[in-house]
Order: structure tokens, then sequence, then C-alpha cells
């Protein structure tokens, strides 16, 4: 009988005698493997023999937050007349800025020669346990505020739309870089088997920044955010068109699978996997996504909370007008809810334009008026429900709006304000937050920060800590360098955390 290698210390081995206590022995562990296979499928975490690049994986460490809706105000609300009461400010209305202050400041539209400070006609009143004060454009937000963490000291670099969006919602403001929302589903999966890991719903105008605020970037395509819509077809093409049986799909699709799979099979590009999942899934989502936008079964009481019959107001509309975007954006909020509830990982809600330059009063009051309802619905219905622990719930934009009125063109008539990117306010509940806590604090006149001041790379640092992820070890590799959301920077803010 032939012997195996030495095996050291003058131990030599025979070859094994295959009787059949070692056939039961050795063939137990193939057949695990392959009873092991099979559920994988079923959970999705294979998708034909490869690797479901959203299958649900483990944090860094344990976490509370295991979803996220991110409400983002494209445009920029004016922070001092919705949450950052300044009396100061109305003391001084009509005054002019110290020249040395307006010196180191750049604007995209006002002249500073000229411009005077406007205080807020809004009347402020305080809430809850927390005193937090909410104007009277956002009552709904008032009540609901023992639940709210809210950052009055969030600051950016960009004073222009677009790369303030792309630095809120990427961590930087340039072309091709992954959003938050795509670094969550890369670091956790989904939980959702029939639903895309990443939602995205949209109300109003439309933001300037487009789908550059959902993007994968240089991540996977399965990590990129799928655009659904309120009403009618959830996602556009989805459907079968007429005449194609579902029989017929089924071998088409079976084909496309065989053809990447040989192809993945040979090269291992993860592009090819994601493609190899998004047609699984565009499958499974033909039957899920209509009963995902299918409100009939919810209780009328709910409905009414959200305000999702409510009519327009008679009044002039907001900038964020188009169709009935009172409606729209309630039935958003709430299918935010029931995606959370199916597993997605992460949804955003854009709602612009929040851009007032002119006509403040009145289209803020609009737009306010659209969101505030809706967005305090969202926060107890997940409360109610049991979600909001395990639910992270933002509410944000790119910049704020200054203190001075818009003086565009020279005129006399300060009716808006201009970009603000030195201080703004976020809200924030869930998913391990402090609620009825205040973070940050801004000077009399609501200029500049004073205490505490909040980068979005922090702001990124500590949402992905509260999902359990480290964000200094959060990294893909691209074109040689170990990339991140928060880049070099970001800190996690202790005093957020439950």
């Amino acid at each position: 009988m032939s012997k195996t290698p030495n095996l050291g210390k003058g131990v030599q081995a025979t070859a094994l005698e295959q009787t059949r206590r070692n056939f039961l022995t050795t063939s137990a562990s193939g057949l695990g493997g392959v009873a092991l296979t099979s559920l994988l499928a079923q959970d999705g975490l294979l998708t034909q023999g490869t690797a479901n690049p959203m299958s649900p994986r483990l944090p860094h460490y344990a976490s509370k937050a295991e979803a996220c809706i991110f409400i983002f105000m494209a445009g920029a609300p004016s922070h001092i007349d919705l949450f950052d009461s300044k009396p100061t400010l109305i003391k001084q209305h009509g005054k002019s800025l110290p020249k040395e202050i307006l010196d180191k400041a750049r604007f995209a539209f006002i002249k500073p020669d000229t411009a005077v400070l406007q205080g807020s006609k809004r009347v402020f009143k305080q809430y809850g346990q927390s005193g937090m004060e909410f104007s009277d454009y956002v009552p709904h937000l008032g009540g609901v505020s023992d639940d709210i963490l809210m950052v009055k000291s969030m600051y950016s670099e960009e004073f222009n739309h677009h790369p303030g969006q792309l630095l809120m919602q990427c961590g930087a403001s340039r072309f091709g870089l992954p959003t938050a929302g795509a670094w969550l589903t890369y670091g956790l999966g989904s939980e959702s088997k029939n639903l895309p890991g990443y939602v995205v719903l949209s109300a109003g105008r439309g933001s300037s920044g487009g789908t550059t605020l959902w993007q994968s970037g240089y991540l996977p395509s399965t990590y990129e955010g799928v655009l659904f819509r309120s009403q009618g077809e959830p996602v556009l093409n989805l459907e079968n068109p007429d005449g194609l049986p579902p029989k017929l799909q089924r071998r088409g699709l079976d084909t496309l699978r065989k053809i990447n799979q040989g192809r993945y099979e040979k090269i291992r590009d993860p592009e090819i996997a994601s493609r190899i999942a998004s047609y699984e899934l565009a499958s499974r989502m033909q039957t899920a996504a209509p009963e995902l936008t299918d409100l009939s079964k919810e209780k009328k009481h709910t409905l009414e909370a959200y305000g999702v019959n409510r009519p327009e107001p008679k009044e002039i509309g907001g900038r964020g007008k188009q169709g009935n975007t009172y409606q729209d954006f309630a039935r958003n909020c709430l299918m935010a809810r029931r995606l959370v509830e199916r597993g997605v990982r992460c949804v955003n809600i854009v709602y612009a334009s929040w851009d007032h330059h002119s006509n403040l009063d009145p289209e803020l009051k609009y737009n306010a008026g659209a969101v505030d309802q809706p967005i305090a619905a969202l926060i107890s219905d997940l409360k109610q429900r049991g979600l909001l622990d395990s639910t992270m719930v933002v509410w944000g934009s790119e910049f704020g709006r200054t203190p001075l009125g818009e003086n565009r063109g020279g005129s006399k008539m300060n009716t808006g304000r201009d970009h603000h990117p030195f201080c703004f306010t976020m809200l924030m509940a869930g998913g391990g937050l402090k609620g009825g806590h205040t973070y940050g604090k801004t000077d009399e006149i609501g200029w500049n920060i004073v205490e505490n001041p909040v980068h979005p790379n922090d702001l990124h640092a500590t949402m992905l800590h509260c999902f359990g992820l480290n964000h200094e070890r959060l990294t893909y590799r691209h074109q040689g360098l170990d990339m991140r959301l928060t880049g070099i920077a970001g800190n996690v803010i202790g005093d957020w955390l439950a």
C-alpha cells in the first residue's frame, strides 16, 4: 500500500480505507453544502450560482439602525423662518452688515453693497418636554419634537445647489461618487428579496442634482438607487409588453442568466453579478412593486394622518408645485414606511425646490405645508409600529438661506433670501439617535455657527456609526485607492447617540 508524505516526527500515515463509515462521514459535508446552497438561493444570497451582491451582511459592530429614510429638501429651506428663531435679527431688520463680514462672504446673487438684514415674519413656539422651537409653518413637526434631534450647526463649503447637493449626498462635491444610500447598501446589503435595497421617491419640480443624487458611482451598479413613482406604474418599463407570456419571459431571463454566468466565471467582474441580480430582481418586482403602491388596504385614519387625499391649497403654490404635490409627497412618506417594512435598506425622498430668492413667505408656506404633516405622521407611524428605533429618519438640504434679503438686480424689494452655506438646520429621528435634543448654536442673526459646527462628513460618519459601520473601515478599492464616503475626514458625534 502506498504511503502519504512524511507528516513529521517520524509519523507516517497510510491511505485511508474507504469504509462505509468514512464514506458517510466525508459525503455528509458535501450533502450539507448542497443543502446550504439551496437555502442560500431561496434567501436570495445566491443568484443561480453567483453570489448576490445585495445579500444581507453583518455590520462591524452591534447597532440599532437597520433602515434609513433620507428626506432631501433640494433647494435649501430657510432655517431662519422654520427652526432657528432670531429676535435680534428682527430688531436689526433693514440694517447693513459690517463691511468686514460682507467682504469675506460669497453670494450667489446678493449685491453686498446694498444688502440689508431681513427679519423673519414667522411666529415661533416651543413644543414638547424639550421646549424645542418650531415656526408656525411647521406645527406638525413640533408635535413630534420629543422624537427629533435638531442640529442647528450644519455648514458647507458650497454655495451653489448642485455642488452642495453632491457634498450632502456623496461626501464631496465631485461627479462620479457613490451616495450615502449606495454606501449603506454596499456595506449591509438588503433584507428585501423582491424590492431594490435602495429606492428613490420624488415629488415637486425635481432637484438640480438629478440622478447624481442617488448614483452608485464607482461602486457596482446594483447599489444605485431605483426611482419609483408614487402612482401608476411604479417603475417605468417594468411591466411586460402586451403579448409576452410569463413563460416566454422566464425562458429569456434564463438564457440571459446562463450567458452572463458564463462570462462571470471567466472574468469575475462584479458588474456582471450586479447584472444577473438586477434581471432576477426585476422579474420579482413585477409582482412586489404594484402591491407596494396599492394603498387600498391601509386604514382610513392612517391615510388621513399622512394627508394622502388632502387638496392642494387654493392660494399661490411654491416652487415645488408640480401636479398634485401635496398628495404626491404624502404618498411618498407612506410608501417609505411600507418600503422599510418590506426590508428595503435605504429610501430617499427628494422634494424640490426650496430656492426662494423671492416671494419667500407664500412659497415657503406652500412647501412647508406640503411636507410638515406627512413627515410628522411618518415619525409617529414608525414609532407606533415599533420601527422608529431601527429606522433613521433624516430631513435636510444642501445649505440654508441668508439673513440678508435678496436684492438681485439692485431691487429695493427684498422678498426672498440667497444661498447661505455658513450655517443651517437639519432634523433627525430614530435609529439610535437622541430625541428631544437640540445640538449646536448660531449667532444672534443666524449668520455663523458659535457652538458645535457639523460638516456633512461628520453627519455621514455618525449615520454609518448608528448602522454599525465604521466609516474608516467601510472602503472600496478604486483606481488604486481605498475610497470611502467620508474621504479623509469625518468624526462620529457622540452627543447625538441615545
